[in-house]
């Protein structure tokens, strides 16, 4: 039901929140003795305010981060990679010239503009090429470089060279099972990457700078709880837990029960809460905190996939190993998503290319059910790459109501109190309120 544009939905622990979906505006109140009075006076003053700043954060085209695949190939062989397989095979990579092309095109865009360059070594195996990415790393110290790698060819000197550089760190690793973490990610020559990517895990020693990608499928799904144990054992200082992308075809094959993964995910997630709570050092899950800061600060979010249009093309793009620049690497396997190539095109003529445009055209408001969802600026509904893979770009979620359940249990222990320790250390203490209901307010 609705009311001056605030919609009102039970939560299951006796109260009620009202929520705002298009400027996001939220307050949770007791449900028993229900009055709004106060709320829709805060609502009224702040909601054009509010609804102009999700309107720029929308639809505001702001470059801050560029992927670079430097290498189409991987020395692994995992069964749901969004990259056709042919491609991590026999695909192309680049040599140093190139690469260092690049970088400048990425300088020159960035030039006069208050922030470095943020450029992210990503796709099949980045450290396949590895020296011409170190090579980077040094010559471009200005930039802030991330990387995202299996984690097999870290070497103890790798590790100190990263961490001594503040390079961003991604290891992928699927479970806290070797033989399944193994089957999901398989190395070419027959072995997986669990053994050197938890090596390289432990070297790493709680560096801020890391985060660990766990893929959910359906032969890891149960494990999610373990999962993050697991790694906070070993000081690992947030994970992510994405859910399987469908972008392949091939990838449905690996694809979890949702009601499942949803108890799971939250299991985990309530878990990784009381580890933070009761221990000296704290692990979050990255897509649920990017969850959290959907609600408490909408446009503060970081992770760009659960906002409508979503980052790709917008905010961030991928530079293949062939030098087209595509709104987002999950579109690498399509044809007709180039916005040009960077050895010959500005990054701003990629921008404004009609591939772009595309991509950017898809939002919440065009897609049946979306339309109509209280969630609808929180969740997003990712992701433009994985529908168009399985056939309408304008379709909702494949994990609709796994969003919307873990969209619910983030309201909950917002409602708690348990913000703080959801996030990374430290996150809200440059944030201010922009208004702050409580009990005592007239609520």
């Amino acid at each position: 039901m609705s009311r001056n544009h605030l919609t009102l939905r039970r939560l299951d622990h006796g109260k009620v929140l009202a929520l705002d979906p298009d400027s996001c505006f939220w307050a949770i109140v007791p449900e028993a003795g229900l009055s709004m009075r106060r709320v829709e006076e805060v609502y009224q003053d702040l909601r054009e305010e509010l609804l102009k700043e999700m309107e720029e954060f929308r639809f505001g085209i702001d470059l801050t981060a560029v992927y670079i695949d430097p290498t189409d190939r991987c020395n692994s062989s995992c069964p749901y990679c969004y990259i056709p397989e042919e491609k991590r095979r026999d695909g192309s990579e680049m040599d140093w010239p190139v690469l260092k092309r690049t970088l400048l095109r990425i300088e020159d865009h960035f030039t006069g503009k208050d922030r470095p360059p943020v450029v992210i070594f990503h796709a099949s195996e980045p450290l396949l090429v590895k020296d011409i990415i170190f090579r980077a790393i040094e010559e471009f110290d200005h930039f802030r470089f991330g990387l995202q790698t299996n984690g097999t060819l870290l070497e103890r000197a790798d590790v100190e060279f990263l961490v001594d550089h503040r390079v961003g760190v991604g290891i992928s690793l699927d479970s806290l099972e070797p033989e399944t973490n193994n089957r999901l990610r398989p190395g070419r020559e027959g072995t997986g990457n669990f053994e050197r990517a938890v090596r390289a895990i432990e070297w790493f020693d709680g560096y801020k700078g890391l985060n660990v990608i766990t893929t959910i499928t359906r032969l890891n799904v149960t494990h999610l709880p373990e999962m993050v144990e697991f790694l906070h054992s070993m000081r690992v200082p947030c994970v992510l837990l994405n859910p399987v992308r469908l972008t392949q075809g091939y990838a449905t094959r690996l694809k979890p029960d949702e009601e499942v993964m949803t108890r799971s995910f939250i299991r985990a997630v309530d878990r990784a809460l009381e580890l933070s709570m009761d221990s000296d050092y704290r692990i979050i899950i990255g897509n649920f905190a990017n969850i959290v800061l959907a609600i408490v600060a909408p446009t503060a979010r970081r992770l760009m996939c659960d906002i409508s249009p979503c980052g790709a093309g917008r905010c961030f793009l991928t530079v293949t190993a062939g030098g087209e620049m595509i709104p987002c690497g999950e579109f690498t396997g399509f044809k007709g998503f180039s916005g040009g190539n960077v050895e010959d095109s500005s990054i701003d003529e990629a921008l404004s290319s009609r591939p772009f445009a595309r991509v950017r055209a898809r939002m919440v408001e065009r897609i049946e059910e979306c339309d109509t969802c209280d969630f609808r600026n929180i969740c997003g509904a990712p992701c433009p790459a994985e529908m168009h893979g399985l056939g309408n770009m304008y379709q909702k979620s494949v994990f609709c109501d796994f969003y919307k359940a873990i969209i619910e249990h983030a309201f909950r222990l917002i409602d708690d109190g348990k913000v703080t320790y959801l996030l990374r250390e430290g996150y809200m203490d440059n944030m201010e309120y922009s208004y702050h209901l409580s009990t005592g307010e007239g609520l």
